[in-house]
């Protein structure tokens, strides 16, 4: 009985500080799934989100596209607060839609230059079940809607304390960076190593290396920052008030579907030929009026030896 009694106090003073205030705690749970007819990249990359967030939760395929509000349902069984679901398209697009069950918001991505871990083939690793630094641009802060996707990402992809099956180790970063209307994801690991005087660095760095010299107790340490993987790209589409639905508070006017940029491919492979087909029937025409068609009889013109001498 006194052991219970050790281990209530314990608990509880740990959930308030001195002043008294307690601790709020960052429950974190992240339902991981996809739609019907990813390829095996997709199925690989989502396979690679799985190990890094150790908080997160993988479910089977969901087999509508339509009823996206099952996924609250889902959500609520598994006891998760956060869904990211990657919906494929024709086999070539993939979406990915971030919501806070069940009040909301949801965000649409489109993800494009997708790379797997195994696919990259980089040196770095991290270990699994260890909780990553996030790294944002500053252009996270400069308009109301990146506040928000900031804000998502944050409690998505930021592994809390104590989580389920994390270790207490910080090994590894993931930038988010914002170029061209889009955001980049990258993830590198934190290599550090003893630098000692004769330390001198002979090869250039790769474009996946990053150094950084940081001078401690003991010494000087380099941290070399090496990609281990996944990366893609994430352009925002539509922001949703509630999750999965409701009313629509942001909406990217920039973005062009994938459907529609091959649509405009293939009209303009068929205005080419278009312009060939009538090239070849004005060719024909012109052959025509001159008479050099085979198997058509010449006109006789005014200065044909045989008008002229006849």
């Amino acid at each position: 009985m006194t052991a219970v009694y050790k281990s209530i106090t314990a608990s509880s003073a740990k959930s308030t500080t001195a002043n008294g205030v307690p601790v709020k705690k960052n429950k974190q749970r992240v339902l991981i799934l996809s739609s019907r007819g990813v390829t095996f990249r997709q199925r690989h990359l989502l396979n690679d989100l799985y190990v890094l967030l150790p908080h997160s939760r993988k479910d089977a395929k969901l087999d509508t596209k339509t009823k996206l509000y099952q996924l609250n349902e889902l959500a609520d069984l598994y006891n998760c607060n956060n869904v990211m679901f990657f919906e494929a398209r024709k086999g070539k697009d993939l979406y990915i839609w971030m919501s806070k069950a069940p009040n909301g918001p949801t965000i649409k991505f489109h993800m494009q230059n997708l790379h797997t871990t195994s696919e990259l083939h980089f040196p770095g690793n991290c270990l699994r079940g260890s909780r990553p630094i996030l790294s944002f641009d500053a252009t996270f802060n400069s308009a109301p809607h990146l506040i928000l996707i900031k804000e998502l990402l944050t409690h998505i992809f930021g592994v809390p304390k104590g989580a389920r099956k994390t270790k207490p180790f910080v090994d590894h970063v993931m930038g988010f960076t914002i170029a061209d209307g889009k955001i980049w994801i990258r993830c590198f690991e934190i290599r550090e190593t003893a630098v000692s005087k004769s330390d001198a660095r002979t090869q250039p760095m790769e474009d996946t290396e990053k150094e950084v010299v940081a001078v401690g107790e003991k010494g000087e340490t380099k941290i070399n920052l090496i990609e281990i993987g996944p990366r893609f790209l994430l352009t925002p589409i539509v922001i949703l008030e509630s999750s999965f639905g409701g009313p629509v508070i942001y909406e990217n006017k920039e973005f062009v579907s994938p459907n529609q940029i091959r649509s405009e491919l293939r009209l303009s492979k068929a205005g080419r030929y278009n312009q060939r087909a009538e090239q070849q029937i004005e060719r024909k025409a012109k052959k025509g009026e001159l008479g050099l068609r085979t198997g058509k009889e010449r006109p006789n013109g005014e200065l044909e030896d045989r008008v002229l001498f006849a």
